[in-house]
């Protein structure tokens, strides 16, 4: 049969299956070979929150949407074209994320009576149940041919059924001409102390491939042009892998050694893994039994000298609390990452939401001011962890460095930046014998102390958590406690004059002004961009900087009738703009449910705010 192709200019496919059919390699392994043809994409694992939920049930479904293009990409997609299924359990969890239009790709051997009624149906047939009939459905009977296509392999049976996730991506790579050989170069490189696996994982993968060409069902293949991309050298990257390696050419640019006092905890875990992977850039990464030990082993090491991090979620940062009072009232440079997850509690720890904000600003004792800021999509994280160590070095505080899980774990393509584009980063060190060295006297343009390190003659000196004057000694004075309560929040809100100012994108005045953080970036503007192309006056304010607001906020909203904050969470962005700007009024779009924006939900609250 000969197959038409067609070129589309852009595509979203979503693999869904049970958390032990291997969806996040199966969407990873697209996503590469979409970046090597030079497709621009944005990803959305999915995870389920379940260690490991009863096979066939909707709690143990795992998904990985991708959305490549020839043109912008800024988020994984609202709606898929193309849904893999691989047993009756992810249909039911994915059906209302397909276009009318789609094609759904079904394993034909999952769907057994039993298995059907585990999923929840309560007929026989899961599609007339879900009123998928006017989609494409295809029934492979992926397993069985996998069988089949490895039963001379010498596998076991386990290894040869794990091995149907690779059939199902052969049948996607045909259905979008995407070439093998980069994943068999995978393959190679993966499996190079195991023949059999690299000549099985090639073979499985091929046959699929196979397969879908010799199907009546597939009646058109479809083609997506490379995107056009600005001169440079470029890779995938999630956003917690960019987040380590900002931190890696931070500590090259400021000359101090990276050190990283962590506990794991989903979402942020990979953080810390990656920073470990790279004691060859001089890296130091210690495990810490929980999470107190962990910020307070990196305190200690921002006291020894160095660029010291922490990374968590919100439950590992209310534990944190305490020791964050520490690290601003030393004043010594400490970057924290917090990958927010949903809550409250373990709420549901593999699920994006932005609802520790308010933590962030206000979950200390005592007046603690800290300095905020928001990664915006994965390969953003890099310049944000950059720039939260330049801050907390020069300026000699903690900064919070807010992440989701929805970047942390995401993906897109990434332009590897050169360091020589990048400004310095000059500490405020003491030299040697500069004495009388004062730990608490600050210079007048940023109030930072001056950073003297333990070891350098004639530097001794006294910090702590208990109240000190600018000499450093223990003081119970409330009037020295009321000054330097008054010097540490004055210092930071200095830093407003060292961040950029806020830029609108779109519309730069007119009705709406949508108003943003974090990685809600891509939907705000695309939604931004579709309601320009229907002639809407719409602008997109998206702060990267939190506390404190760029100075030019004000000037900003003023240009604008209406603004309608959008966030993850029930308003806790736009309580604090109330707070910090009283003169205008804020509405709200908000939503709770663990999952990011959809581009439609934003443009319909944009359509009634403004009616």
């Amino acid at each position: 049969m000969s197959h038409k192709i067609v070129d589309i200019k852009d595509v979203v496919i979503r693999f869904s299956g049970d958390s032990g059919d291997g969806m996040q390699l199966t969407g990873a392994l697209f996503t590469d070979a979409a970046a090597l043809l030079g497709n621009e994409f944005s990803t959305f694992p999915d995870f389920p929150a379940e260690i490991r939920a009863p096979q066939d049930t909707i709690a143990g479904v795992s998904g990985f949407q991708i959305h490549i293009g020839s043109g912008d990409v800024h988020t994984p997609g609202d709606l898929c074209d193309v849904l893999v299924a691989m047993n009756p359990a992810a249909l039911r969890a994915n059906a209302h994320w397909t276009k009318p239009t789609a094609t759904v790709i079904v394993d034909a051997d999952a769907f057994e009576e039993k298995r059907i009624a585990r999923a929840g149906f309560t007929t026989g047939d899961p599609v007339k149940e879900l009123k998928l009939e006017d989609r494409t459905v295809i029934y492979a009977p992926v397993t069985s041919l996998t069988k089949e296509s490895l039963k001379d392999s010498g596998l076991d049976a386990k290894a040869v059924v794990r091995s149907k996730n690779m059939f199902a991506l052969g049948i996607c790579f045909y259905l979008f001409n995407r070439p093998l050989q980069a994943t068999f170069n995978y393959f190679e490189k993966k499996f190079a102390k195991r023949p059999e696996l690299i000549a099985a994982n090639k073979k499985v993968l091929q046959d699929g491939f196979n397969y879908a060409g010799n199907i009546q069902a597939i009646q058109n293949t479809y083609h997506v042009k490379p995107a056009k991309y600005a001169k440079g050298i470029y890779r995938n990257i999630n956003g917690n892998q960019a987040t380590a390696w900002g931190f890696i050419a931070a500590s090259e640019k400021s000359g101090r050694p990276l050190f990283c006092g962590s506990y794991p905890i989903t979402p942020a875990t990979s953080i810390l893994e990656e920073l470990a992977a790279r004691k060859d850039l001089g890296v130091k990464t210690l495990q810490c039994e929980d999470e107190i030990a962990g910020i307070c082993t990196a305190i200690g090491a921002a006291f020894a000298g160095n660029l010291a991090i922490t990374t968590t979620s919100g439950p590992g940062l209310s534990l944190k609390s305490e020791a964050l009072g520490l690290a601003v009232i030393t004043e010594l440079p400490l970057v924290v990452v917090d990958v927010q997850r949903s809550g409250p509690s373990t709420g549901i720890p593999t699920k994006t939401e932005q609802t520790d904000l308010w933590q962030a600003l206000y979950g200390r004792n005592g007046e603690c001011p800290m300095m905020i800021m928001a990664s915006h999509s994965p390969s953003h994280c890099f310049e944000a962890a950059f720039w939260a160590a330049k801050l907390a070095m020069e300026h000699m505080m903690p900064v919070m460095l807010l992440s989701e899980g929805f970047i942390g774990n995401g993906s897109e393509p990434w332009r590897i930046p050169r360091m020589k584009d990048y400004p310095a980063i000059v500490p405020p060190l003491v030299a040697e014998n500069e004495a009388p060295y004062f730990p608490f006297r600050r210079d007048e343009k940023r109030l930072a102390r001056r950073w003297a390190l333990p070891g350098t003659f004639g530097l001794m000196h006294r910090i702590g958590g208990l109240e000190k004057d600018s000499d450093g000694h223990v003081s119970s004075d409330p009037l020295v406690h009321e000054r330097m309560v008054r010097e540490r929040a004055e210092k930071v809100a200095r830093v407003a004059d060292f961040i950029p100012p806020l830029k609108v994108i779109g519309e730069q005045e007119g009705d709406v002004l949508l108003v943003g953080w974090g990685g809600t970036f891509g939907h705000l503007y695309s939604a931004v961009k579709e309601l320009q192309s229907e002639k809407k006056r719409v602008g997109l304010a998206h702060f990267d900087y939190i506390h404190p607001l760029p100075k030019n906020t004000a000037d900003i909203f003023k240009k604008f009738n209406t603004i309608l904050v959008c966030e993850l969470n029930n308003g806790q962005f736009a309580g604090y703009l109330r707070n910090q700007h009283r003169e205008f009024c804020y509405h709200q779009y908000n939503k709770v449910q663990g999952q990011p924006f959809m581009v439609a939900e934003i443009i319909e609250a944009v359509k009634k705010v403004k009616s």
